[in-house]
C-alpha cells in the first residue's frame, strides 16, 4: 500500500504534510495541494477553502498532469472512458462454465496424449502468475503515475479482470486436481517460464519503486518503456503462444471449458493491449522529445529479445509436434506479432514478409459474435450484453 510519511491534519498545513500547492491561473489562496509524487492523488485537507478552482479539460495530460485526478468529468480522453464501459459489458466470471467434459478427458487415461498434457499444465504453470504480475505492476507502479482520471478508471477495471483471470486458472487446475504446488511453482522451477518472468520483473520494479517519479525526460521515457513492455510484450506477445495452444484443443472439441476461459481471457486481454497502445501513442504526442531514435532503437531490441523468449517457450511446450502445431510455426506467428505491435505505436517493422500462420486466430479475436467457436453456450453476462473483442 501506499503511505505518505506525514499524514493531512486540521493543524499541520500543507507543509506538515508535504504538499506544495498547484502552479496556474487560479487565484490566489484557491490553488489545489498537490501530492510530491507524480500521479498521486489530489489531497485537500480539511481546512481547504470550499471554492476550488476548476478542471480545465486542456490541462489534462496523461502524466505529470496538474489538474486534481479525483475529478473524472470534464472526459478529454473518451476513448479511455469508452473502453472502461466495454470492459464492463464484457464482465464474466469463471464459475459459471461447465468443467464436466474437461475433467472427464483428464481422468481418462486415453483422453489426452502426453505431448498435450504437458502443453497444458505448461501452459497454466506461466499464467497462474502472470497476471498477478500484470495487476501488481498496475495497482503498485502503473496507476499512481497516470494522471488522466479516465485512464484510472480503466486501470481499476482492468486490474480487477487481471485476478479474474488468476482465478480461471486456478479454477481450472482445482476442476482437474492438478498439483497446486507443481503448477503455481513453474515459475521459479520451469525454465522457459521463469526467463519470461525475469525478463518482465525489472520493469515492474521500476514503477513500483517508491522513489520513483516522473517529470524528468530520463523518468518519463523509463515508464513509457515499462507501459510498452506490458501493453506489447506481456499482454500483446508473451501470451499469445498458450493462447494459440489451448484454444487449438478447444478446436479439437477437447479441454472445451478450459478452452472456453481462454478465449475470455483473449478477449479481455485484446483490450489491455489495444488501451495500452492508445494510452503510449497518447504519451509519445504529449510529449515527443521522448521519442528519441535512441529510445525507439532500444524498444525494438527488447521485442527482439521477447520474441526469442517466447520462441523458447514455445519449443518447450510443445518439443514435438501437437494438435497439428508445432514450435516452428510459432517463430513466424511471434515475429508477425511483433511487427504488427511495432507499427502500432508507430516503430518500422521488424521481420519483414512474416505472416499469420493462424488466421483463425485472427477470426477470434476480431469478430463480434454471440457465441463461442465451439457452440458450448451462449455468451450473454449482462442485460444486452455481446462479445465485442474491440
Amino acid at each position: 500500500m501506499l503511505q505518505f510519511e506525514e499524514s493531512v491534519t486540521h493543524g499541520g498545513g500543507l507543509a506538515a504534510a508535504g504538499l506544495q500547492p498547484i502552479t496556474g491561473t487560479a487565484p490566489q489562496g484557491d490553488a489545489l495541494p498537490r501530492a510530491p509524487a507524480a500521479g498521486m492523488a489530489a489531497l485537500v485537507p480539511p481546512s481547504a477553502p470550499a471554492r476550488l478552482r476548476r478542471v480545465n479539460v486542456a490541462d489534462k495530460r496523461i502524466i505529470n498532469g496538474q489538474t486534481d485526478v479525483n475529478q473524472l468529468v470534464p472526459f478529454k480522453y473518451k476513448w479511455a472512458w469508452e473502453k472502461y464501459l466495454s470492459a464492463c459489458a464484457n464482465h464474466w466470471m469463471p464459475q459459471e462454465i461447465q468443467m464436466s467434459r474437461d475433467i472427464a478427458l483428464w481422468k481418462d487415461p486415453n483422453g489426452l496424449t502426453e505431448d498435450e498434457r504437458r502443453l497444458i499444465k505448461r501452459n497454466l504453470g506461466f499464467f497462474v502468475t502472470a497476471d498477478s504480475l500484470a495487476a501488481n505492476n498496475i495497482v503498485l507502479g502503473t496507476y499512481r503515475h497516470i494522471t488522466a482520471p479516465e485512464c484510472r478508471q480503466y486501470l481499476l477495471r482492468q486490474a480487477f479482470e487481471e485476478a479474474i483471470h488468476t482465478h480461471a486458472y486456478q479454477y481450472i487446475v482445482e476442476s482437474l486436481g492438478l498439483d497446486e504446488g507443481e503448477v503455481f511453482n513453474a515459475y521459479h522451477e520451469i525454465a522457459s517460464i521463469r526467463d519470461k518472468d525475469e525478463f518482465l520483473i525489472p520493469f515492474i520494479d521500476t514503477l513500483t519503486d517508491p522513489r520513483f517519479r516522473t517529470g524528468t525526460p530520463e523518468s518519463d521515457q523509463k515508464l513509457l518503456q515499462s507501459l510498452i513492455v506490458f501493453a506489447c510484450v506481456m499482454e500483446g506477445l508473451f501470451f499469445y503462444v498458450g493462447f494459440v495452444q489451448i484454444l487449438a484443443l478447444g478446436r479439437q472439441n477437447k479441454m472445451t471449458g478450459a478452452a472456453e476461459q481462454y478465449q475470455y481471457i483473449l478477449r479481455d486481454e485484446s483490450m489491455h493491449c489495444n488501451f495500452g497502445i492508445d494510452l503510449i501513442n497518447q504519451i509519445k504526442m504529449e510529449n515527443p522529445h521522448l521519442w528519441t531514435p535512441g529510445f525507439r532503437e532500444e524498444i525494438r531490441g527488447i521485442m527482439r529479445k521477447a520474441v526469442d523468449l517466447e520462441y523458447r517457450y514455445a519449443e518447450d511446450t510443445m518439443p514435438r509436434g501437437v494438435l497439428g502445431l508445432n514450435a516452428p510455426m510459432f517463430k513466424e506467428y511471434l515475429r508477425y506479432i511483433a511487427n504488427r505491435r511495432c507499427q502500432q505505436i508507430g516503430l518500422d517493422t521488424m521481420y519483414e514478409g512474416a505472416i499469420n500462420p493462424f488466421p483463425w486466430m485472427s477470426e477470434m479475436t476480431d469478430l463480434k459474435k454471440e457465441r463461442n467457436f465451439f457452440e458450448t453456450r451462449v455468451i450473454e453476462y449482462q442485460t444486452g450484453g455481446a462479445l465485442s473483442w474491440d
